[in-house]
């Protein structure tokens, strides 16, 4: 089957404000051409997305595993048509993704400096998913944190960073000077595949409010700094590798101008 996008943004809009008045609003349309809509698109899926009642709208479990893979296809399809534009207008553009925390800045001055004709925008990569932007086309190249999948991508080691803890400034370890994986045994800890969170905000909302610690890069816990929250040092973590990040056998000169910039460069920082 061919997958209807105008459908597909209408469910993601759904699934992201649990209502269907709501959803309606943001897409300027009317609630009942919206559930009409919704109800073709599960027809065609031959799945059912969402658990209605007179109350709530949840995701199914296949409605959660199309709202993952949307986030991807939507911002593919976005990149893809932006690519056909600059195509169309001459315009060279280079797309650089980033992991939470890492700040690729430095070296995208010195790449504009050098390509002051080169059009440079930046993707955010979710943490749980580092790589997607560079293996479904909407980045060119990444600032990328280990763990990810090498197969497929040239990687080049930049260097590595200690892991935190992150807790409440309430919790009993809060005024330790640094812990152990032993110290953290019975704790709740908020990464996958325990509890996915959509952002590091709402991850770090969660660990304020009590609902948990969770176990953070340093740049990660520097860049988010808060006075309800604090960081201590995991003294038997191992390190986590930072890298630059492309497309195996990918080597346009574009490409290759800014990776050797930018390795020079983050790795000085």
């Amino acid at each position: 089957m061919d997958l209807d996008l105008r459908k597909l943004r209408y469910f993601v809009a759904v699934a992201e404000h649990r209502h269907f008045g709501r959803a309606a609003q943001q897409l300027y349309i009317a609630q009942p051409v919206l559930s009409r809509q919704i109800r073709a698109f599960e027809q065609e899926l031959e799945c059912t997305l969402l658990a209605r009642t007179t109350r709530s709208v949840e995701l199914t479990a296949a409605g959660q595993q199309l709202y993952a893979e949307a986030q991807g296809i939507l911002a593919s399809v976005a990149a893809g048509v932006q690519r056909v534009r600059d195509a169309d207008r001459g315009v060279q553009r280079l797309v650089v993704a980033f992991s939470p925390g890492l700040h690729v800045a430095d070296a995208i001055r010195e790449f504009a400096s050098r390509h002051p004709d080169v059009e440079t925008d930046l993707v955010p990569a979710r943490w749980w998913e580092q790589d997607a932007p560079i293996r479904d086309g909407r980045a060119q190249v990444g600032y990328l944190r280990r763990p990810f999948e090498d197969a497929g991508l040239h990687v080049i080691p930049i260097g590595r960073e200690p892991r935190v803890t992150c807790l409440p400034t309430t919790h009993p370890l809060a005024e330790r000077a640094e812990l152990t994986y032993a110290d953290l045994d019975g704790e709740r800890v908020l990464d996958a595949p325990t509890r996915r969170t959509s952002s590091l905000e709402e991850k770090f909302e969660l660990i304020a409010s009590g609902h948990g610690i969770a176990l953070v890069p340093l740049s990660v816990a520097h860049s988010y700094s808060r006075p309800d929250l604090t960081h201590i040092p995991l003294t038997d973590a191992p390190p986590i590798d930072t890298c630059l990040v492309a497309p195996e056998g990918r080597r346009d000169k574009l490409l290759r101008g800014f990776l050797e910039i930018a390795t020079n460069v983050l790795r000085r920082a």
